[in-house]
């Protein structure tokens, strides 16, 4: 719900190195900022930008100097930052980084933090923590801070500093960094496991396809199948005694070489004798606690011996009941609160040379099986699951052949991206490669497209220069583009995106719609009743200014007075910090418009939530996934909202979209709770949940919604979204007139009695939204 930036924050943060690097054992002696002297840098740690870090003799927590960060608004970028260095050459579960800070005068959009970040050979972050979320600003006397980050064994370098965000003061003293409680120069030596050991095919799978046959086909299905249960179950898989990726290249050529089925069986039972021994009988047991699932393992193939045969179907079963019972994993991990999977220790191969199809199925293997065993709602993916049962392993079949034939990087990619989209999740996306999926070119004409009453429609102007002079008008209907019915490029675009539902996916192939080469185009549109043939240049993307592309909310400050009876909030803006002073703002209101048709710039579901229940009332629940029992899904306890005071008592009314998605649908279920609320708008985009990396082969990525997110009874979220209590969608007369009709139904339901409309509000258990 919080992470799109803390993705951002995550992956694309660049760190100057420290100016001395230190090692764990002489790290000790620079976290208390000791040996500095006063006005200049602290020494031996990294400062970004110049002349923002200072050592500082007045303001100190315990000894004589600490670390000060300053900023004024002609500071450059948007946030300073100390930081350290260290090797990851050290063995332990758990990384914690323990500070004190005190701030002054930060602004209300900035933040002061420590943070923790691990970095891969190839300088990529891979594991990152920060207490930014906790939105220490202001005015803060000493306190004591603390983040944590699991060790994975793909981390390199460890950096560790304080960050300070937009403008003001903060100090940092008396730093901390522990690993497994114990200060890091105490931790024990790595030990290089077998993982690390293993180069065999560090220059290539030396696999080659063109085509596949479908006794090919179904074998491979089931390698995947065998391949990925072993990884997250054996225990010599578990604690990195093997290259498990490299194992499977070892399979593969006498995989493709087998005849049949029985063959492919034998071949495969021979392969975990050769590389995996017998299992050792498990002392301590893993055993799967059922009363409180949310889903049950799916591992009923094990026993199928018309497919795997008696032998590999026992071996199999075997070792599931003597399969790592530890809480840790060397492939995967919780994270601690949210405990959405940490798909560690997974190798990118960014030097990666395409084709490679060795590769290029480990990748589809890769993905295949983190959503089998660690993805929350993997129930929902089929359209229609009662019809479907088998929806997950038909995928699997379904994407062979077109990844493991692919035979450069785009079609291997966008192989990927059709996959992908088999999981109906829109945070789940090919990430890393937008540009390969239709249509492509890095120019477009200079408007959004809206999908209204389903036919795309300009909304906006992207530019406004080259928006009014495209020809192109807001209201405008697009009927052919480049003489293509728009009917047939949807159609053909579809199944290359990654969204929940329909209300989603149109959402973003209206943002991509009019992609293309650069230079003229053709297009015809309808202007009320007349069709018009022009010709719209596009332009370069890097011209256009999407800022305003992705809200439908008001224009204007965070909280305003629409008139003496109604108050509004939208959550594009900051609010936490003011929650309680737009709340007095709006006392005197018969009602609040909270507008979500946006993503949230900060958390403020207790901050602002708190203040619109009158008796504590849950509001959400999660389901968490099982390292010991992988496919498994366990039910947490609900989240709670708890009165505080002021209290707001009018009527709240809560606007949603195709926009809200994610914390915004989160934020939504929330506010929802309060007495007599109602939820004004269309459907959401259907993606709750923390999401987790997917790094795949090639240097790409991907995420998935790492936890399930659901209402206190249970209901599901996923696909379906916030459903409204009132459906009103924008028309295309509406857009053309310049109204924002759910507003308008907001405002009338907080001017008159509620009044619904007969057959638009679909039930809040609506099946999937398609």
């Amino acid at each position: 719900m919080r992470m799109r930036w803390w993705i951002a924050l995550c992956f694309s943060l660049a760190l100057p190195a420290s100016a001395q690097p230190v090692t764990r054992q002489t790290l000790s002696q620079i976290l208390g900022f000791e040996n500095g002297q006063p006005g200049t840098p602290p020494a031996r740690w990294g400062c970004y930008p110049a002349g923002t870090c200072f050592t500082d003799a007045q303001v100190v927590h315990s000894g004589k100097l600490s670390a000060r960060i300053e900023r004024n608004a002609s500071d450059s970028d948007k946030f300073s930052n100390i930081n350290a260095s260290i090797p990851l050459d050290f063995m332990g579960q758990s990384l914690e980084l323990r500070g004190f800070v005190k701030t002054e005068n930060v602004s209300s959009d900035g933040a002061a933090a420590i943070w923790l970040r691990e970095d891969d050979a190839n300088g990529a972050g891979v594991q990152f923590a920060s207490t930014e979320a906790l939105g220490v600003k202001g005015t803060t006397d000493w306190t004591e801070y603390s983040i944590k980050l699991p060790v994975v064994a793909e981390g390199q370098v460890l950096y560790l500093g304080a960050l300070l965000s937009r403008t003001g003061k903060m100090w940092v003293d008396d730093l901390q960094l522990l690993v497994d409680g114990q200060p890091v120069a105490n931790a024990p030596v790595l030990i290089p496991t077998g993982f690390s050991l293993d180069h065999a095919y560090d220059g290539g799978s030396r696999i080659a396809i063109t085509n596949l046959s479908d006794v090919q086909v179904q074998n491979l299905a089931k390698l995947a199948k065998v391949w990925g249960f072993l990884k997250y179950h054996h225990p010599a898989i578990a604690s990195g005694q093997r290259q498990w990726d490299y194992d499977l290249f070892r399979v593969l050529p006498s995989l493709l070489s087998a005849p049949d089925g029985a063959a492919a069986n034998q071949v495969i039972a021979a392969w975990i004798t050769e590389r995996l021994g017998n299992v050792v009988p498990c002392m301590a047991c893993a055993s799967l606690d059922t009363s409180d699932l949310s889903l049950g393992t799916n591992l009923n193939w094990l026993s199928d011996v018309s497919i795997l045969g008696t032998s590999l179907s026992q071996t199999l079963q075997s070792i599931y009941l003597n399969r790592n019972a530890a809480a840790t994993h060397f492939f995967v991990a919780l994270t601690p609160g949210p405990a959405n999977p940490i798909f560690q220790n997974e190798l990118k191969y960014a030097a990666l040379k395409l084709p490679d199809s060795g590769y290029q199925l480990l990748g589809l293997f890769r993905f295949w099986n983190m959503v089998q065993y660690f993805y929350p709602n993997r129930d929902v993916m089929a359209d229609d699951p009662l019809s479907s049962p088998n929806y997950w392993d038909d995928v699997l079949k379904q994407s062979i052949p077109g990844i493991a034939t692919a035979q450069n990087s785009l079609a291997y990619q966008q192989q990927l991206l059709l996959f992908i989209a088999k999981i109906h999740d829109t945070h789940a996306n090919l990430w890393s490669s937008l540009a390969a999926r239709p249509p492509l070119g890095v120019c477009q004409l200079p408007v959004q497209i809206r999908f209204v009453e389903g036919l795309p429609v300009v909304g906006r102007y992207l530019s406004s220069t080259t928006g009014p002079a495209s020809g192109l008008k807001v209201g405008d209907v697009i009927e052919r583009l480049d003489s293509a019915p728009v009917e047939d490029l949807v159609a053909q675009w579809t199944p290359y995106y990654a969204d929940s539902n329909q209300a989603a996916r149109l959402r973003d192939i209206g943002n991509s719609f009019t992609q293309g080469a650069c230079g003229p185009s053709s297009a015809l549109v309808l202007r009320g009743k007349q069709e018009l043939s022009l010709t719209p240049d596009r332009v370069p993307i890097s011209s256009l200014d999407f800022s305003a592309a992705y809200t439908h909310d008001l224009p204007g400050n965070a909280f305003q007075l629409l008139s003496s009876d109604i108050g509004y909030i939208k959550l594009s803006a900051p609010v936490v910090e003011q929650s309680a002073l737009y709340i007095l703002s709006a006392s005197k209101t018969k009602g609040l418009i909270i507008d979500i048709r946006n993503y949230p710039a900060d958390f403020s579901i207790f901050a602002l939530g708190s203040l619109l229940v009158s008796e504590p009332v849950d509001f959400a629940r999660f389901s968490m996934g099982d390292v010991a029992n992988p496919g498994a899904f366990h039910w947490l306890s609900p989240l709670e909202l708890t009165p505080a005071q002021p209290h707001y008592a009018g009527k709240v009314i809560i606007l949603v979209d195709e926009i809200t998605q994610s914390s915004a649908e989160y934020h939504a279920m929330a506010f929802r709770t309060a007495p007599g609320a109602l939820v004004i708008g269309s459907t959401t985009a259907g993606a709750d949940g923390n999401v987790s990396a997917v790094p795949l082969p090639g240097g790409f990525r991907s995420y998935i919604s790492g936890i399930g997110v659901f209402y206190p009874d249970k209901r599901a979220t996923q696909r379906v979204g916030i459903v409204p209590d009132i459906f009103v969608a924008p028309t295309i007369e509406g857009i053309r007139a310049g109204r924002d009709e759910v507003l308008e139904e907001a405002i009338h339901q907080i001017q008159k009695p509620p009044r619904g409309r007969p057959g638009t509000a679909p039930p809040r258990d609506h099946p999937i939204l398609r």
